[in-house]
């Protein structure tokens, strides 16, 4: 029932412990959630209904998905909010990776 949210935190105890970073916890919820979004995209647009709904039964849909089935009210804005920072936090650490990058 809740195993989604118990892998979810596993990981990122792992991630957390071995790394020791906030760049690595940001790039992990990034990782995780493409992921997920990737799965979601494979599961809607696939002719096989094997594979969907086995994707569907195994697989949330996103990280955002994962907090709104299982918070409401405020924690849910809160967590929502939260993820929507490490997300712009994701993206200023790619435009950084990417300018450092540049050849010209």
């Amino acid at each position: 029932m809740y195993i989604d949210v118990v892998v979810l935190i596993v990981l990122l105890v792992v991630v957390v412990m071995f790394f020791k970073r906030f760049s690595s916890f940001v790039f992990f919820m990034a990782i995780v959630d493409i992921f997920l979004r990737i799965l979601t995209f494979i599961k809607n647009n696939i002719g096989l209904p094997d594979v969907s709904a086995l994707i569907g039964k195994y697989f949330p849909s996103s990280i955002p998905g994962i907090i709104d089935k299982y918070c409401n009210g405020i924690i849910n804005t809160i967590l929502q909010w939260a993820f929507v920072i490490i997300m712009c936090i994701f993206l200023g650490y790619i435009i950084k990776i990417f300018i450092k990058k540049k050849k010209i």
